[in-house]
């Protein structure tokens, strides 16, 4: 018997992408899916998915390929701070390679006709396509016979008949299809990219116009607390609940100064850099201001800067404050 075709897939974790998965293993594709990790998307939702299925999964960080992309992407961003085409081009030909690399016989995406108004119109599924090196290989089996047939279709690896016709933005036809083939586990329609996000968006463009490039470590933080510029150019990261305590904790780095109310219950405050002192007796305020003290009941703050630790006395500010310079 002739072994079965091997495929490797895109695996968002999304509905799409598992439902791509399993039209193709429906037809005796041996069906193998990719995820790649930046500090925008994370793997969780699409391990979850592939362990739904019983896929194998492989999993891939991609982050310093991605970084350019964060700068100057060729074909632009979304409505956020979203490089969607250059990103997916990214992904498919990491995963190209891999192809090669590893004996696949195609690629496949959950990608449908018209779903997303930056990515996947047909003009832009025609470039990523053409762009991704592959295009003879790249099949969307969720709108294939909506597109030009590919080799998988042509050479009869797999049955363009029993492949979807999906377009726009509904979700009815995917819902229908989950219970036929048993996928009970997906998660609701969303972006799943934090570049996508207003929020981060906004923060990331602000940072970007303060500092030339961004670490790791900075694309992290904004995940993270209020962000707040001052108005000596630091910026400040003010924890709202314990979960971003104890995350800000461990993004804490060389340089950075380290501010806690003492004696009442408040947040972890990080101040990037080395700040003019106003800034500091600034963000000493914010501490404050941030904690269960009362509006001008006395408090210390204490700073810490490595090994040094000072201690700043001051009367509780009101948040109103410091609005104007929340990010």
């Amino acid at each position: 018997m002739e072994k079965p075709k091997r495929a490797l897939g895109l695996l968002s974790g999304g509905l799409d992408s598992m439902l791509a998965a399993a039209v193709l293993r429906a037809q005796g594709v041996d069906v193998t899916a990719i995820f790649f990790i930046t500090p925008f998307f994370g793997p969780d939702r699409a391990k979850a998915s592939a362990a739904h299925l019983q896929l194998p999964l492989i999993l891939e960080d991609i982050t310093d390929k991605f970084y350019p992309l964060i700068y100057t992407p060729p074909r632009g961003f979304g409505r956020g701070h979203n490089p969607c085409i250059d990103c997916h081009l990214l992904m498919l030909r990491e995963a190209a390679a891999r192809m090669e690399r590893e004996g696949f016989d195609f690629l496949f995406t959950g990608e449908v006709l018209g779903q997303r108004p930056m990515s996947q119109n047909r003009g832009s599924l025609n470039l990523i396509a053409r762009e991704s090196g592959v295009p003879e290989l790249l099949l969307r089996p969720l709108s294939a016979k909506l597109l030009p047939p590919t080799r998988p279709e042509l050479l009869g690896w797999v049955d363009r008949d029993r492949l979807l016709d999906l377009s726009g933005r509904g979700r009815k036809r995917q819902m229908a299809l989950a219970a036929e083939y048993g996928i009970t586990d997906y998660p609701a329609p969303a972006g799943g990219c934090l570049l996508t996000d207003p929020n981060y968006a906004a923060r990331l463009k602000e940072t970007l116009r303060h500092q030339p490039e961004v670490s790791r470590r900075d694309l992290e933080l904004l995940k993270w607390g209020r962000h707040f510029r001052l108005p000596g150019g630091m910026k400040a990261v003010v924890g709202r609940t314990q979960r971003d305590n104890e995350a800000m904790e461990k993004l804490i780095a060389p340089g950075d100064r380290v501010l806690k109310v003492s004696a009442h219950p408040g947040p972890l405050v990080l101040v990037l850099g080395n700040p003019v002192a106003s800034d500091l007796e600034l963000a000493a305020g914010l501490a404050a201001a941030y904690s269960d003290a009362k509006t001008e009941t006395p408090v210390a703050v204490t700073v810490q800067a490595g090994a040094e630790t000072t201690l700043l006395h001051l009367a509780t500010p009101p948040k109103t404050r410091f609005k104007e310079w929340l990010v």
